[in-house]
């Protein structure tokens, strides 16, 4: 069941954006979160392609703070 899922997923992606799964795969593996040795992880600037997919797919772009530990507030 839960391989059905992610195909019919990957199928709804594909449809909206127009694109292979191949490509978004290889466009949204760039985008990493990186922690720090300071009290906070970030992510990295979201490329053309990686925003160009979130907007296509009607989904908000990564934060670019993800989280800031207790010790830094």
């Amino acid at each position: 069941m839960l391989c059905w899922l992610a195909l019919l997923l990957i199928r709804i992606i594909e449809t909206t954006t127009g694109q292979t799964w191949n490509n978004i795969r290889r466009d949204l593996d760039r985008l990493h979160a990186v922690t720090f040795t300071g009290p906070f992880r970030q992510s990295t600037n979201p490329t053309k392609p990686q925003i160009d997919l979130y907007s296509q797919l009607g989904l908000p772009l990564p934060k670019k703070i993800i989280e800031i530990s207790a010790a830094a507030r």
